[in-house]
């Protein structure tokens, strides 16, 4: 077999050994690439050798990857886990996947800095507990994935590493805050990527970089542990992925119970995301919520290409209709930003009480901090009185639609140089993160939402559309995510910069 023109989504039927560490290694899906490695036709140290490469080659263009491991160790982990499989020992569906852990949570042994300087060079001496699943599942950190600062806005930028580049147009931004994870996973840097999701931090970057990235309903996934375990259901971790069954090969990985955080869900048993994919989706119910009546200012060009998205949820056998819900969406903005604040005053107000750190907090977390701490407990317990009652109205919508669908971003990829869309459609945006305002629907209802790739404009950027489910019907999403993308063949569109010539 000629190694190097065989399909990446087809398993390989030779061993790989016989062709080196041939480019198209990295092009394999991640199912079948861990089919591969447990068939031992392919080694961990071949699978480690072709990502390193690709990082070698593309990083410099775009800085997703930061604070890399030493070459040498990983090697050395890579020999390990060919050493257990040859004793007919597998760790899981990770065996020898090189990964890179979102620098936002801490991995033991490895600098978290958070994008903050004031945690530059820090080593971290314990997992979060997605972490320690993927590295008991068998996976390699290599690296860390680039956030901005505390995870604070939706483009990847920090005083510590800078700033990462969008996949397609390295001029544009990757989006954020799991930026540097999109980029990695669009430019086949890693096979799968985690990323974590407040505000779209998932969405966002996915959108962006044409990959499919999953917001995960609360409690499917453990985040934490922190010092507060109850009140913190808007950050969840998810996976991101160029396909359905690699996300839920990833989400198999993360999701679960975990007795420290209370809130997570159990189940019996070990839960495989990847079972029954394949569904009729004949005579599914499609609510199209486009900018909500004109509530929410997009860039010319982009509302069109999502809406012609929705065709490819005809294609298969779905009915989409045009639904705004009642209810009073300012309302609803001004109740997130005082839970927000809320929550991010709670988790770094001591940096902030702290003279000499406080210099170094970025404006945004300034702002967010203040406000936190200026909320009053009432003020606090009416905000979640209208999430509350923005759930409510959710829950009677999907008594309608099986699915609801908008876009995932108001604007394409912007310019990497910008801090932030300041204005969008001659509307002004009067917060670091107003024109993020897509994303909150979701976030506040505490449903699940697929991002997916939805085309592109004329320019070459990539536009996103976010799939909202019931409430705990991750598998669902997974599903009609699965039929879109088959239909779709958006994910299938490589960025220029993998192009045979810049290799």
């Amino acid at each position: 077999m000629d190694c190097i023109s065989a399909a990446p989504d087809a398993l390989p039927t030779t061993a790989h050994s016989a062709c080196g560490n041939a480019p198209d290694l990295v092009e394999w899906t991640a199912t079948a690439l861990s089919q591969a490695i447990h068939d031992r036709q392919v080694s961990c140290v071949e699978v480690l050798e072709a990502y390193l490469a690709q990082i070698d080659r593309l990083n410099p263009i775009v800085n997703a990857l930061v604070a890399p491991v030493g070459r040498e160790g990983l090697r050395a982990q890579a020999q390990e886990r060919d050493a257990q499989l040859a004793r007919g020992i597998s760790l899981g569906s990770l065996h020898g996947f090189p990964q890179a852990p979102k620098d936002i949570m801490p991995v033991a042994g490895m600098v978290t800095t958070r994008g903050s300087p004031i945690f530059a060079g820090q080593v971290t001496q314990a997992d979060a507990v997605v972490f320690e699943r993927m590295r008991a599942g068998g996976a390699l950190f290599v690296a860390r994935t680039n956030s901005p600062e505390f995870g604070l806005g939706g483009h990847t930028f920090n005083p510590v590493y800078g700033t990462t580049r969008n996949a397609f147009d390295p001029q544009r931004s990757a989006g954020g805050s799991s930026g540097g994870a999109g980029v990695a996973v669009a430019l086949r840097m890693l096979p799968v990527a985690d990323g974590s999701d407040m505000m779209g931090s998932l969405r966002t970057p996915s959108a962006f970089n044409n990959v499919y990235g999953l917001r995960t309903s609360i409690g499917c996934v453990p985040h934490g542990p922190t010092d507060e375990v109850f009140f913190q259901q808007f950050s969840v971790v998810g996976p991101m992925a160029r396909n359905i069954p690699d996300l839920a090969m990833l989400l198999s990985v993360q999701a679960g119970f975990d007795a420290r955080l209370p809130l997570t869900r159990r189940s019996e048993g070990p839960q495989d995301w990847s079972w029954a994919l394949e569904r009729d989706f004949r005579g599914t119910r499609i609510g199209w919520l486009g900018d909500l009546g004109g509530h929410l200012p997009t860039e010319p060009g982009l509302l069109d290409t999502c809406r012609a998205a929705l065709g490819h949820f005809k294609t298969i056998g779905c009915a989409v209709e045009e639904v705004t819900p009642a209810f009073d969406f300012e309302q609803m903005w001004r109740a997130w930003i005082d839970l927000r604040s809320f929550m991010v005053a709670g988790a770094n107000a001591a940096l902030y009480r702290d003279t000499a750190r406080r210099a170094l907090l970025k404006p945004e977390a300034l702002w967010e901090i203040e406000r936190g701490l200026a909320l009053s407990a009432m003020a606090v317990y009416d905000a979640a009185k209208v999430r509350s009652a923005w759930y409510q109205t959710l829950r009677q919508l999907f008594e309608t639609f099986d699915f609801l669908v908008l876009p995932a971003t108001q604007v394409f990829p912007f310019d990497a140089e910008l801090d932030w869309p300041h204005q969008i459609a001659g509307r002004d945006m009067d917060t670091y993160h107003r024109w993020m305002q897509a994303v909150v629907p979701a976030t506040m209802a505490g449903l699940p939402a697929l991002s997916a790739p939805a085309g592109f404009n004329a320019q070459g950027l990539p536009a996103g559309i976010q799939i909202l489910a019931p409430a705990q019907a991750d598998h669902a999403l997974l599903q009609i995510g699965h039929a879109y993308d088959q239909a779709s063949g958006y994910a299938r569109v490589r960025s220029p910069l993998l192009a045979a010539e810049h290799r």
